[in-house]
């Protein structure tokens, strides 16, 4: 008997993105039905959700202790010490 283990977390993902999907297909309908006055309201008010949205990732990551020194001390690091990937992974 050949069965497959499918874990919550998978099968929540999925859910995820087949509700994603269905969102996103009635967005696209509901945007076909709306005058240009109301789309530009539309495009305004999905600007500041992305926004939004993006400074909490960004306060996320300022939240992770030393990360933004590391990030610095990388950029400061000469491109000459750079070692060049392939020649570290050989699997990939």
């Amino acid at each position: 008997m050949n069965t497959t283990d499918n874990s919550p977390i998978e099968d929540r993902e999925s859910a995820v993105l087949v509700s994603v999907t269905e969102l996103q297909s009635q967005l696209n309908e509901f945007i076909k039905q709306l005058s240009p006055e109301r789309l530009q309201v539309l495009t305004d008010f999905a600007s500041y959700l992305a926004n939004i949205e993006s400074e909490a990732a960004t306060q996320e990551l300022l939240a992770i202790p030393g990360l933004l020194e590391q990030i610095k001390q990388n950029q400061a690091t000469p491109k000459t010490e750079y070692t060049n990937w392939r020649n570290l992974r050989s699997d990939v």
